[in-house]
């Protein structure tokens, strides 16, 4: 029986199930944010072979909605994975060029929608070069590519809305998590966003997504285990959020390999909460 993957993939790994008849590749890097810089090799010009493209800031964003990269409904979920070639079946291995950063939103929100069998490749598209794997170029478009016959079964558990955060602040069997930089934490920082106020949400805890990491790879699954127990306990609920929840999605993958069980993501995270006036925020 062929392995599966849940969590994370090594590039050995994934090298060696290429030829895998239910292997489907993405790759959901997005536009570099804040201070970050553009990648050097990225789509559609540096892939791993066979890559379908994952538009996390079109196909797979509500285009509707007033705040960046919130979920799409179900069904325009369903459709694009289709579009992507997606069974049921598949074994879906999502990645970005800069190690682990957008490629966890995709792997969050396809466990949102009744998917299991997604992994996120340690190190990303950077890990795979340096491994000298393969690559190839590529062009924007999945014309070719059969539909798959994903459905999705969506899980309510897995994001959460502001209202549901605003009620967490009180309740001391609740941690919130906050990925965004220290400096932007406490308000020293501006936000990147026009509009939206400096700051974090009363009680909320500061966990920099970048302290998960080195060199693009998630920290060991113990030293992982110990900056989440540092905060909080395996016994309370995680909220996570972020500046515009793609980063709070590396918290919750790092938590469920920390073996946390209950989590969410604040699908709509700072762009939402600091701009939305009637709701607190401190600074400091």
């Amino acid at each position: 029986m062929q392995t599966t993957y849940t969590h994370l993939i090594t590039a050995s790994e994934l090298n060696d199930i290429l030829d895998s008849q239910t292997l489907v590749i993405l790759d959901a890097t997005i536009p570099p944010v804040g201070v970050m810089s553009e990648a050097e090799h990225r789509w559609p010009t540096t892939t791993i072979p066979n890559a379908r493209r994952f538009d996390l800031e079109n196909d797979f964003s509500d285009l509707q909605g007033q705040f960046p990269h919130t979920l799409p409904s179900v069904e325009q979920f369903e459709q694009q994975a289709k579009n992507l070639g997606i069974n049921h079946n598949s074994q879906i291995v999502v990645y970005d060029s800069y190690g682990i950063f957008s490629s966890a939103r995709a792997w969050w929100m396809f466990k949102a929608m009744g998917h299991k069998n997604i992994a996120v490749l340690d190190g990303g598209l950077p890990s795979w070069m340096t491994s000298d794997y393969p690559t190839n170029t590529s062009i924007d478009t999945n014309a070719s590519i059969a539909q798959g016959n994903f459905i999705a079964n969506y899980s309510s558990n897995y994001f959460c809305d502001h209202q549901v955060v605003l009620d967490a602040l009180t309740n001391e069997q609740i941690s919130i998590l906050d990925a965004r930089a220290a400096a932007r934490f406490s308000g020293q920082a501006a936000e990147p966003r026009a509009g939206v106020r400096s700051g974090h949400m009363p009680n909320a805890i500061n966990l920099p997504y970048s302290c998960l990491l080195k060199n693009g790879h998630m920290k060991p699954k113990a030293e992982l285990i110990n900056c989440f127990n540092e905060l909080t306990t395996k016994e309370h609920t995680l909220i996570t959020s972020c500046g515009s929840g793609v980063t709070a999605c590396i918290l919750a993958l790092a938590a469920e390999i920390a073996e946390y069980e209950h989590i969410r993501v604040y699908d709509g995270s700072w762009s939402e909460w600091g701009s939305l006036t009637q709701l607190p925020v401190v600074t400091g």
